[in-house]
């Protein structure tokens, strides 16, 4: 069963798909921090201080042992603009990467003749005698 684990576990997908779960968190928090610590002051500036963040629809007040039930829409958006902005960065990530692989697709290397096969050889000898007679 050890055996059958470890070849699983260092299977070229699961590693890559490891590293790219690992690199994709952190540029998650990165892309949230744009969000966080950029945009969303700007955002906020623009639309006159709205802290997008803080809005909420509150369904029922606090009172006395029961505690306030609200919707926090503000949080919802605050994670739809992350979404947006984090896959519009793997769209332009996969466009670059794909013109990368179009260019060196289109850079044809050297071609050489392909060689000729033993029938090609025999023919073309056969045809070189006929057009001598």
């Amino acid at each position: 069963m050890w055996q059958e684990f470890k070849k699983f576990a260092l299977k070229g997908n699961v590693v890559d798909l490891a590293i790219g779960v690992i690199i994709g968190g952190a540029f998650g928090k990165i892309v949230t921090s744009l969000v966080n610590d950029i945009i969303m002051p700007v955002f906020g500036l623009i639309t006159g201080g709205i802290n997008l963040k803080a809005a909420r629809w509150v369904i029922r007040e606090a009172a006395a042992d029961i505690p306030e039930l609200s919707l926090n829409y503000g949080m919802f958006l605050q994670n739809v603009v992350d979404f947006l902005i984090i896959s519009f960065s793997i769209f332009i990530a996969i466009k670059l990467i794909n013109k990368f692989k179009k260019k060196e697709a289109d850079d044809p290397e050297p071609s050489k003749e392909p060689e000729q096969t033993k029938e090609e050889l025999l023919l073309t000898e056969i045809r070189d005698l006929l057009k001598n007679k």
